[in-house]
């Protein structure tokens, strides 16, 4: 093992060139100061993962996933990650209806990317592209290559979330150095995104964690299903 995150753990890969990513059910929020285990959650977010993966890669999107190996762990190519996180929003939820006082469920006028620096001991605070540039997290280049992505991965998962009858909140990426370009890494599931019932508002992400509404890994089974059209 290199390291262990807070919901994934990250070992040496079949080669140089490869990483293995386990999800673990370990799932925590507010910087940690709440955690449990929830059995299965670790199966469920990989499968989600990468499915979500394998669709954005058939779609122009280059990603780190090569395979799963089982149903927890995944092969990964093994990008230099850049310390910053992208946060697409499409309506306000969250912090960002805290920090501006602006009520949840509010329609915005335009998609919102933000930066936050990932760093868990700062509490990921936000950074805009100057502060990036000066103290040389990413380029000028880099974060306008990233900007884009985040976009165009927006434009690909809303319709396929809207299709399966979920409302695309809000999502967070991470991006890595990789042969000379810049891929997506880490995952795509509830754990980092903000999924709603389209008809009922039903939350079916982390936020059931966070806000102790109950049985989290129903919203988390229902988002799964629904994107693979299980009935």
């Amino acid at each position: 093992m290199i390291l262990r995150g807070k919901a994934k753990a990250v070992y040496r890969g079949s080669d140089e060139d490869s990483l293995f990513i386990r999800f673990n059910d370990d799932t925590t929020a507010f910087d940690g100061e709440k955690a449990a285990v929830l059995p299965g959650k670790g199966a469920i977010n990989a499968e989600i993962s990468a499915f979500i993966y394998r669709y954005l890669a058939e779609n122009g999107i280059a990603t780190h996933l090569i395979d799963m190996v089982d149903e927890n762990t995944a092969l990964v190519r093994r990008a230099e990650i850049i310390m910053i996180e992208v946060i697409v929003r499409n309506i306000a939820a969250g912090g960002f209806s805290r920090k501006y006082g602006i009520a949840e469920g509010s329609p915005l006028k335009n998609t919102i990317i933000e930066f936050g620096l990932k760093d868990d001991a700062l509490h990921d605070p936000m950074i805009n592209e100057s502060q990036i540039t000066a103290i040389g997290l990413a380029s000028a280049d880099e974060l306008a290559e990233m900007s884009r992505q985040a976009n165009r991965i927006n434009e690909l998962l809303t319709p396929l979330f809207d299709n399966a009858g979920i409302i695309l909140v809000d999502f967070k990426l991470e991006f890595g150095r990789y042969g000379g370009g810049i891929i997506l890494c880490d995952e795509i599931s509830p754990d980092s995104c903000r999924l709603w019932d389209k008809s009922t508002m039903e939350k079916l992400d982390k936020d059931r964690f966070r806000r102790d509404l109950g049985d989290v890994l129903f919203g988390y089974r229902q988002v799964l299903n629904r994107i693979k059209g299980i009935e």
